[in-house]
């Protein structure tokens, strides 16, 4: 078969690394994007959060990068800390088999101090938000004079976020010859003139929306009035008793409302949204991901280029007024051939949205009423099987997974299977340990120590 991975014509190491991963078969956009990319082509694709575009242009970089020069050879620009933060993390673990490779993180909300250090001993590739990025390039810290890739993610939300003058700038201190790859999930006229502008010939390659509409169940709850959701959320979530749903919410205050009710009874949620710190979105996001929440409430703009996979349930509690942001919310669900379901709350205030969905996906949806699920209400969602431990010490202190591994089972003697997602920053690592062990390993570690050294460990 002509989509396998393993008849590309790419470094060995990564192909032992993509079987290590049971990586087989290319997603479509892979499958369309990488001849291409390995060719040095221009590229301007159509893909969304969550259809593989990291491996697409991710590959064909790394199977390029000049291992034995540290300057950076490639930058990848992308709309949010987040999305930042994802696309590094799958880069890192695409090149684990190439030693040496450092893949470098710039972005907002972080120290640049720490970022400035770093640059310092050198990195091949460069992820980063255009407005610390720019804030480097300025301040001549950052030089991108031996870059030859040049990656735009999710470009229309960058537009969208006003990032169009920053693109330009940077790409001003860019090798005008160079490979340019521009992914976006809409091609708007901006996003015409921006490849004209910073690209040579591209080829296009466009490939269906990311999920499968025959996977997900949509229905649609008619309510009397605003005051009738929260208890309708509530039994929602008892009758399908989802274990990793997100709820999408129209304002901050309500994303807030309506998770501090979910935790009030039980229900192990935090909101998410543009008022947070970034490390305490940083913290949800962790929690969630280490599968100690059971869900997240979010407001559609802080949602923005989170990959967050498993879902079984959507929920919007607030109806998105644009068709297309429905469809983006619901896409979430349904992924890699799961079911998913998604649930809709309409009111008399919020029926010209719904209508206007049904025009746009052309489909018949009736409305359901949510007396037929109130039996169930008390029924919902055992307790997630994990918790999270943060610890006082990160890259920073040479701290690696092994490292926590082996301090976690040395002081409290749990088995190694009760551990289980590892994440390390610069400045603290989670742990997601079983919930029944955490605060025995809390215990333990507080009186320990890891590396020989004494950190701070708490239960978030």
């Amino acid at each position: 078969m002509n989509n396998q991975f393993n008849k590309l014509k790419i470094d060995s190491r990564l192909k032992k690394n993509l079987t290590d991963l049971n990586f087989i078969s290319m997603t479509p956009i892979q499958e369309k994007s990488l001849p291409l990319v390995l060719e040095g082509k221009d590229l301007i694709g159509q893909a969304k959060t969550g259809s593989g575009k990291t491996a697409a242009f991710g590959l064909g970089i790394l199977n390029s990068i000049d291992i034995k020069f540290t300057r950076p050879q490639s930058l990848i620009l992308c709309p949010t800390r987040e999305l930042a933060e994802q696309v590094a993390k799958e880069m890192r673990t695409l090149a684990r088999t190439i030693s040496n490779m450092k893949i470098l993180t710039i972005t907002g909300g972080k120290s640049e101090y720490h970022q400035q250090k770093s640059l310092s001993h050198g990195a091949h590739i460069i992820v980063g938000t255009p407005g610390r990025v720019l804030k480097l390039l300025k301040k001549k810290v950052l030089k991108l004079e031996y870059v030859k890739y040049y990656v735009l993610d999710e470009a229309d939300r960058m537009l969208d976020m006003g990032f169009s003058e920053d693109i330009f700038k940077i790409t001003s201190h860019i090798p005008k010859d160079r490979q340019t790859l521009l992914f976006s999930a809409t091609f708007p006229e901006d996003i015409e003139k921006l490849s004209e502008n910073l690209q040579n010939n591209p080829e296009r390659v466009s490939v269906d929306i990311t999920h499968d509409d025959s996977k997900i169940t949509e229905e649609f709850i008619e309510l009397d009035s605003h005051k009738e959701k929260l208890d309708a959320l509530k039994s929602i979530l008892g009758h399908y008793n989802s274990q990793r749903f997100i709820v999408f919410c129209k304002t901050k205050k309500i994303s807030d409302s309506v998770a501090n009710e979910l935790y009030r009874d039980g229900i192990m949620v935090s909101s998410i949204h543009g008022d947070l710190e970034q490390n305490e979105r940083t913290e949800v996001l962790t929690m969630f991901s280490n599968k100690s929440l059971s869900g997240i409430v979010a407001t559609d703009v802080a949602a923005r280029g989170i990959d967050i996979k498993g879902l079984d349930l959507v929920v919007n509690f607030d109806i998105s007024n644009d068709p297309e942001v429905y469809v983006h919310r619901i896409g979430r669900t349904g992924r890699a051939g799961e079911e998913g379901l998604a649930v809709s709350f309409i009111t008399p205030y919020e029926m010209d949205s719904f209508e206007k969905i049904l025009e746009y996906q052309q489909k018949e949806h009736g409305l359901k009423r949510i007396d037929n699920f109130n039996e169930e209400q008390k029924k919902y969602l055992t307790k997630p099987d994990m918790k999270t431990l943060i610890i006082s010490g990160g890259k920073r202190d040479k701290l690696r997974p092994g490292d926590l591994v082996g301090a976690i089972v040395g002081e409290s003697g749990i088995d190694f299977k009760s551990i289980g997602d590892i994440s390390i920053t610069n400045m603290k690592s989670y742990v997601a340990i079983h919930s029944e062990n955490a605060s025995l390993v809390c215990d333990k570690l507080n009186n320990g120590k890891i590396k020989n050294k004494k950190f701070k460990v708490g239960i978030l």
